[in-house]
């Protein structure tokens, strides 16, 4: 008997199993719903409400454009957890408070994935204004956000315009003012400079800083970002704010270059 056929209260745990797995295998590039229909043997109308539960719970992301279904943020943060070697995030989390505490602002740890941008980690400080915008576990399109925009910063310039090729539409729709132009001008000011100063992009009034981290190998693996009203971020604030940011960077590189030659 096919495992997926088998009859009991495990089979539609099995069937959405088997969706992850088979998404996990295929990459970014997703799959169409009659394309895991097809691969898991599921009929049409089953697929697509295993598919649609896995996007409610994050598990699986939909794009709005092409119908394809990926995995989402929520496989991505359980894969991370699982993955005993992988020690970033754990490496960075208390670079990450102490920056939060220190600067009394919201500091978050985001991760690419695919096209996308994904905050593994937040950590908010005291100052009684808090930033609500991005919690653990949301994600945004590449270009989108000081975090993401650090991480385009760090990347070939024809993977950038593979990435804003890609998200347009979703770009258009839900955040019109980072049009194309402007990602490409805050990617020009973030490589000069050294940090990337989001004013307000993506919500009026709400600013960000974001700079890229590094691996051993110096590829571009994640990026550190805080988060305040516009009132805290003016020019002598923001540069301090950047340097202390570029620190912690470089401390995590730093550690993982040490461990890579143990």
């Amino acid at each position: 008997m096919n495992e997926l056929s088998r009859p009991g209260s495990s089979q539609t745990l099995r069937r959405g199993l088997a969706i992850l797995r088979l998404l996990a295998q295929v990459g970014p590039s997703g799959l169409r719903v009659s394309e895991i229909g097809r691969h898991v043997e599921l009929n049409k109308a089953t697929a697509i409400r295993l598919a649609q539960a896995l996007v409610d719970e994050r598990f699986v992301s939909q794009d709005v454009n092409s119908g394809r279904y990926r995995l989402g943020p929520e496989a991505f943060a359980v894969g991370l957890a699982a993955e005993p070697t992988y020690e970033l995030q754990r490496v960075c989390a208390p670079l990450l408070k102490e920056l939060a505490a220190n600067s009394g602002d919201t500091v978050f740890f985001s991760v690419r994935h695919g096209y996308e941008a994904i905050c593994l980690s937040r950590d908010e400080g005291d100052f009684h204004i808090r930033n609500q915008v991005l919690k653990s576990g949301d994600r945004y399109p590449l270009g989108v956000g000081a975090a993401s925009i650090a991480l385009l910063s760090a990347m070939p310039d024809a993977e950038i315009e593979d990435a804003l090729e890609r998200n347009a539409a979703v770009r258009q729709a839900r955040y019109p003012l980072c049009s194309r132009r402007a990602i490409w001008q805050l990617v020009g000011e973030t490589r000069q400079q050294g940090y990337c100063l989001n004013p307000g992009l993506v919500t009026p009034g709400s600013w960000a800083i974001g700079v890229p981290v590094f691996d051993e190998h110096n590829h571009v693996v994640a990026a550190m970002s805080i988060a305040a009203i516009e009132q805290r971020l003016g020019v002598v604030r923001r540069t301090a704010l950047a340097q202390r940011l570029a620190e912690a960077s470089a401390q995590v590189t730093t550690y993982l270059r040490l461990r890579s030659k143990a």
